[in-house]
């Protein structure tokens, strides 16, 4: 999962940041953090290897391995957060706006403790919006470009948006069977998180 399906899987304010932190930071200083965004970073984790077990994951992932191989699996994650970011079930658009601002505030709340690159990144996510902005196909090409312009083996110009412009009704078949186990599981990590308090 990707940037809006993290934040929208959160139970916390400190969970919020943890859940961010959990790529920018080694293993070894996950215990440096109070216990609340430590909360975050288990649970990302938990999503993340959910998700990567996931069938309909599994199933998402042939829309894009031809083109990109190993790499699917970062641009099923972006993919998954235009369906989340949609998702008039989950949220109404304005409600997801108020999501974003939310999740903007809690960040720069907790500046001190973010890494400098995720800083750097925080400023332009918030200027230009990111989580809203998933739900538009001008701001899925951004952040797909953003993946490849990332990945280190990867040509600049694989066709990876026109792929998933083509297969936005298999993509969202993925979703539908996916993402309402996710939340289910996320659920169930946070009461064991809670119970373990």
């Amino acid at each position: 999962m990707n940037y809006l399906a993290h934040s929208y899987l959160t139970f916390t304010d400190g969970q919020i940041v943890g859940q961010f932190l959990e790529d920018f930071i080694k293993n070894r200083d996950r215990f440096s953090f109070p216990k609340d965004i430590q909360d975050g970073i288990t649970l990302h984790r938990a999503i993340d290897t959910f998700t990567d077990s996931h069938p309909a994951i599994h199933e998402a992932k042939k829309v894009f391995a031809p083109l990109v191989r190993l790499y699917a699996g970062a641009f099923v994650d972006v993919s998954m957060d235009y369906f989340v970011a949609n998702d008039l079930s989950l949220n109404s658009l304005s409600d997801w706006k108020a999501h974003s601002l939310r999740v903007y505030k809690v960040l720069n709340t907790h500046e001190e403790l973010l890494p400098e690159n995720f800083k750097k990144m925080l400023v332009k996510m918030e200027h230009d919006d990111w989580l809203y902005n998933y739900r538009e196909d001008w701001g899925m090409k951004f952040s797909i470009q953003n993946v490849l312009n990332k990945a280190k083996y990867l040509d600049k110009d694989i066709p990876v948006y026109e792929a998933f412009l083509n297969n936005k009704k298999i993509l969202q078949e993925c979703y539908d069977d996916f993402f309402p186990d996710l939340i289910a599981h996320a659920k169930g990590i946070n009461t064991l998180i809670q119970l373990d308090s």
